[in-house]
């Protein structure tokens, strides 16, 4: 019986991108509506409810990235020239708002300035993300193995729009997050905000998603030939329910159940990513075949990850665990 590493390796990744975005995307979220909260104590509780966890998090970009490099070297030397400006950009802002937890605690005069690098950087990072998933979707253009675009082709309005979605996406995973972790006024206002965010996020989704299928005829034939649409009609069906859940829990003012629905949204807009590309990793252009490194690397890379991927688990987990409960304005968890 032969092991379909490239498959099993994709799978992985796929599953690290899909980690990093439910995990860091609520800290970036936290970041992107920080500076709509007023009163120092209240941003100080808005950043405690995320600084036990948010550098675990990043684990996972890392772990996509790098592997996507060993493990499928033409992918990442295609996509790579291709996105440099917004992958410059997300790395940017990453270290920024890196920095800010740090830096933030450490000043009164100019402690300004570093909520601004933590709300500037984690926005930046999104917008970034945003920008390179959009410039992926429509397409890398390739000539032999070689990316064979311009300088400027991840910028166009379908990007733009994907940029706007996952700031504005994230923004509410950062809203659920507040809901679940903190009490009184700064729960009141993630909940203010969420109830706007939810419908924006919503629609922003139904915009890309109607978008999306007229960008490539294989996206069409993906999502709407037969029989491909009775595997593909339930994702957009379990979005609606989300949807239902997501609106329930806020007008009813539930604590976990507007954070979990958010996490779906995403989780199924990923499932929507696999069904529109699937087996290509450089869309319509390279498979996960074609671009897979050497049998042998990849059957050594993989002894590794079974090792690797548990333990950062384990870690998320126990983290997460620990610091579990409601954060107060002291910095303390209370469960």
């Amino acid at each position: 019986m032969t092991v379909n590493l490239p498959f099993i390796w994709a799978g992985l990744i796929a599953f690290a991108v899909l980690a990093y975005v439910i995990l860091d995307g609520f800290d970036l979220g936290v970041g992107i509506i920080f500076p709509f909260l007023k009163g120092e104590a209240h941003r100080d509780e808005m950043m405690n409810s995320v600084a036990p966890v948010w550098d675990g998090n990043e684990t996972w970009l890392v772990m996509g990235g790098g592997g996507l490099m060993a493990v499928f070297p033409l992918a990442f030397a295609i996509i790579m020239p291709a996105l440099y400006a917004p992958i410059i950009v997300m790395l940017l802002g990453l270290i920024f708002r890196g920095v800010a937890f740090e830096f933030r605690w450490k000043t009164r005069r100019g402690q300004f300035l570093w909520d601004w690098a933590f709300a500037g950087g984690s926005t930046a990072a999104a917008f970034a993300q945003g920008i390179a998933l959009g410039a992926l979707v429509q397409g890398i253009p390739v000539a032999g193995r070689a990316y064979a675009g311009g300088w400027w082709d991840w910028l166009t309005p379908f990007s733009l729009l994907t940029g706007r979605a996952l700031v504005v996406g994230y923004a509410l995973l950062g809203a659920g997050w507040l809901i679940w972790k903190t009490e009184h006024h700064v729960q009141d206002r993630a909940r203010a905000m969420a109830l706007w965010l939810a419908p924006a996020t919503l629609a922003l989704i139904g915009v890309v998603s109607v978008w999306t299928p007229f960008l490539n005829a294989a996206y069409w034939r993906r999502w709407f030939a037969w029989p491909n649409v009775l595997l593909t009609a339930p994702v957009p069906f379990l979005v609606g329910v989300a949807a239902v859940v997501l609106m329930r829990g806020l007008i009813k003012r539930r604590e976990a159940s507007p954070f979990l629905a958010s996490q779906a949204l995403f989780v199924l807009c990923f499932v929507g990513l696999g069904v529109s590309f699937y087996p290509h990793i450089v869309p319509n252009s390279v498979t996960i075949w074609q671009a897979a490194a050497p049998a042998r690397s990849l059957a050594f890379l993989l002894v590794g990850a079974s090792v690797l991927i548990p333990l950062i688990l384990a870690y998320t987990a126990y983290s997460y665990w620990v610091f579990r409960g409601k954060v107060n304005v002291a910095g303390g968890y209370h469960r």
